[in-house]
């Protein structure tokens, strides 16, 4: 995967696995990790991106995660699993906007695993792209919330706003 050109189509494959165990009770997706994730290899890599401060402060977490092991250990701790949309696709740079050609994962893998008692959502892409993709009968009886973007491009929700609304809706479920 070569990514010279910023304004040209990349086809990317997400290169590493959800995290998740049998105790995992709510699955949190984004759309597919930015071009700073994938150099990491790990989930909202990117430094501005806000969803490691959002999602402790919204479990209640005074330690802010700061290895990808004190990320995954945060999760698994707090039961949630955390995954994305699309397996595969074509894009431009990190900008949802420019998505296509979606391969999506299999969200069976988690499913079958744990009892995932409700699914949310990081932004309107990821909403769009689960409700085209993943929506199935087999998914019918679990509620799937579409949650603010915690990406640095959804500056109108400051850091403060974006913590009450998934404190609030994840709140029921953990």
């Amino acid at each position: 995967m070569t990514e010279n050109n910023k304004d040209q189509y990349v086809h990317v494959t997400h290169e590493f696995g959800p995290v998740y165990d049998s105790a995992s009770k709510i699955l949190i997706l984004g759309s597919l990790p930015s071009v700073k994730s994938r150099e990491q290899q790990f989930y909202y890599g990117h430094p501005q991106n806000r969803f490691w401060k959002v999602l402790a402060q919204a479990l209640k977490i005074n330690a802010f995660p700061d290895s990808i092991e004190q990320k995954r250990r945060l999760l698994l701790a707090n039961k949630v699993a955390l995954w994305d949309v699309i397996a595969s696709c074509d894009i431009i740079g990190s900008a949802d906007s420019t998505i296509k050609n979606v391969k999506e994962n299999d969200m069976r893998v988690i499913l079958d695993a744990a009892d995932i008692r409700a699914i949310f959502t990081n932004g309107t892409k990821a909403h769009d792209l689960f409700q085209k993709y993943c929506r199935k009968c087999s998914m019918a009886k679990i509620p799937e919330i579409k949650l603010p973007s915690t990406s640095p491009a959804n500056a109108a929700w400051s850091l403060e706003r974006l913590t009450q609304a998934w404190t609030k809706a994840i709140g029921d479920y953990i």
